[in-house]
C-alpha cells in the first residue's frame, strides 16, 4: 500500500482560496497512491483562533467540494485533513473529511479532544462524541486529530472497532515536537498498528509548526519522517504486518482493563 502525507505550509500571506487550489493540485499529483493525507485545519491554521469563525464552512462547503473533486481526479482515498465546520444547529467543530476514490464522502470525524486549556479551540469549538473508522480495501483506518494523540484510550477504542492503520492529521507546534514523535511511536506500539501522522509546516498565528510528519509500523519502527518545511512524504507499507505482529506478539489478548472485556 502506498500513502502520501502532504505536509502543507500554512502561510498567512496565501489566501484560503489559493491554498485550496494549490493543495488540490498536490492531491492530483499523487495519482497512483492508495491513500493521501492532509494536515489539521490547513485552511485557517490550527492556532489562528481568531479566524475560526470567519473561516468556518458547512460540512459540504467549498473545501469539501474541491477535495472531493481532487480525490476523484486522482483516484485515491483522501483524508482531507480537517476544517472548521459550522453546524447550522450548533457550535463550530474541528471536522475531518475522508473521501473515497470516487469522490464520495466516506466519513466525517469531529475532533473529540479540543486543545487550549479553557481558551482557543477548547472554548470556540464543540467536542465530537463518536469514534470513526473507515474500511479501505487494504486496511481499516482509525481517524483521530492532533491533540487526540495524547489520549491512548481513544486509540484503543479505534482498535476495538477494527482499526489497523491510525491516521492523525495535526497542527502540532515545534516547541513540543519531541512529544509528536514519541506519542506517534507509542500509539503504534501499544495498539500494534500503523500510525500515519501528518502535520503542518511553516508559522501561523505566530506559532512555528513542527512539521516532521511520520509513518510508524506496528513495532514502533519509523518507516519515514519528513523535515520541517512543506513536502510530500510518500511511503510503501504492508497492511498485513498488523495481523502478523498481533499474532507473533499477542499482547492485545492479555488486556485486563479497557473499553471492552479482555479477550482470552
Amino acid at each position: 500500500m502506498r500513502a502520501s502525507l502532504l505536509q502543507i505550509d500554512v502561510n498567512e500571506g496565501e489566501s484560503v482560496e489559493s491554498r485550496r487550489l494549490r493543495v488540490a493540485s498536490l492531491v492530483r499529483e499523487q495519482a497512483g497512491a492508495d491513500l493521501v493525507v492532509l494536515p489539521e485545519l490547513w485552511t485557517t491554521g490550527a492556532f489562528a483562533y481568531e479566524d475560526f469563525g470567519s473561516g468556518a464552512e458547512p460540512l459540504e462547503g467549498p473545501t469539501y467540494e474541491v477535495m472531493a473533486k481532487a480525490a476523484s481526479d486522482a483516484g485515491v482515498w483522501l483524508h482531507a485533513g480537517s476544517i472548521p465546520e459550522r453546524d447550522p444547529d450548533g457550535p463550530l467543530y474541528n471536522t475531518s473529511l475522508v473521501f473515497s476514490p470516487s469522490g464520495d464522502l466516506a466519513a466525517a470525524y469531529r475532533k473529540i479532544h479540543r486543545f487550549g486549556f479553557d481558551k482557543g479551540e477548547a472554548v470556540l469549538m464543540g467536542a465530537g462524541d463518536e469514534l470513526v473508522t473507515v474500511r479501505l480495501p487494504e486496511t481499516t483506518l482509525g481517524v483521530a486529530t492532533c491533540y487526540d494523540l495524547r489520549f491512548p484510550e481513544l486509540f484503543r477504542g479505534l482498535v476495538d472497532a477494527g482499526a489497523e492503520t491510525l491516521v492523525v492529521p495535526a497542527g502540532w507546534p515545534e516547541r513540543r515536537r519531541a512529544h509528536w514523535t514519541l506519542l506517534a511511536q507509542a500509539r503504534a506500539v501499544e495498539n500494534q498498528a500503523f500510525v500515519l501522522a501528518c502535520g503542518t509546516a511553516g508559522t501561523h498565528a505566530g506559532v512555528p509548526q513542527a512539521g516532521h510528519s511520520i509513518v510508524v509500523d506496528p513495532w514502533g519502527e519509523v518507516l519515514a519522517q519528513a523535515g520541517a518545511g512543506e513536502q510530500v512524504l510518500t511511503v510503501e507499507f504492508d497492511p498485513g504486518k498488523v495481523a502478523v505482529t498481533r499474532d507473533q506478539f499477542p499482547a492485545l489478548k492479555d488486556r485486563m482493563l479497557g473499553l471492552t472485556p479482555p479477550r482470552r
